[in-house]
C-alpha cells in the first residue's frame, strides 16, 4: 500500500499530499537557500517554540480548571534503527563492490560510464549546492512522472530516437578508440 501512496503522490492523484509536499520543499529551500537560515538555528527556534506552547498551555489548563493536555511519549522503535542500518549497509557494500569491481579493470564500459556519472556529478555540484540539489530532485520527482504518464508515446518516440544515436555514436567511439586500447590475453573461465 505505501509504494501506491508513494505513486499517488509522486502523479499528482493526491493532489493535497503532493501540494503539501511541494509546498514544504519550496518553504525548506527558501528558509534556508534565500533567507540563510541555518539547520541548527531552525531547530532550536522551532523547539523553543513547540515547548513554549506546550508549557503555556499546560500551565493556562490549571487556571481554567481543565486537565493538562496528553502529550505522549514518543520513542524510536529499535527494529526501524536496525532495518534501515542494514539497507544503508548493503547499499554502501554494494557500491563498494562495485568501485572494486571497476578498480580491478574487469568492465571498461562501467568505468566508462561511473567516470562519465562522476564527472556530470562534480560539474552540477560546482554550480549549486546540496540543497539546492535535492530542491531540484523534489521537484523533478513531482513533475517528471506525470508529464511522462501524459506524454508517454511521443517521449517513447523520442528516447528511442535517442537510444538509436547513441548506439552509434558507441560503436564509432568503439571502432576509433576503444578496439585500440591494448588488452592483455583473456583469461580462461573458470567451470563448476
Amino acid at each position: 500500500m505505501e509504494n501506491f501512496a508513494a505513486a499517488d503522490v509522486l502523479l499528482w492523484k493526491d493532489k493535497k499530499t503532493s501540494a503539501v509536499v511541494i509546498g514544504g520543499a519550496t518553504v525548506i529551500w527558501v528558509l534556508f537557500e534565500v533567507l540563510g537560515y541555518h539547520l541548527l538555528t531552525l531547530i532550536s527556534h522551532v523547539l523553543i517554540g513547540v515547548l513554549a506552547i506546550l508549557f503555556l498551555l499546560s500551565k493556562a489548563t490549571t487556571f481554567i480548571k481543565k486537565s493538562p493536555p496528553n502529550i505522549p511519549l514518543v520513542e524510536i522503535p529499535e527494529d526501524l534503527v536496525v532495518n534501515v542500518s542494514q539497507a544503508l549497509r548493503n547499499d554502501i557494500n554494494r557500491a563498494l563492490h562495485l568501485f572494486r569491481e571497476i578498480a580491478m579493470g574487469h568492465d571498461l564500459k562501467k568505468f566508462l560510464g561511473v567516470i562519465v556519472g562522476l564527472w556530470i556529478l562534480s560539474s552540477v555540484g560546482s554550480c549549486c549546492d546540496f540543497l539546492t540539489l535535492i530542491y531540484i530532485a523534489v521537484l523533478m520527482l513531482h513533475t517528471v512522472p506525470i508529464l511522462y504518464d501524459k506524454y508517454q508515446d511521443k517521449v517513447d518516440h523520442f528516447a528511442g530516437r535517442a537510444h538509436t544515436e547513441a548506439r552509434k555514436q558507441y560503436e564509432v567511439l568503439d571502432a576509433k578508440v576503444l578496439s585500440k586500447i591494448p588488452r592483455g590475453p583473456a583469461k580462461p573461465k573458470k567451470q563448476n
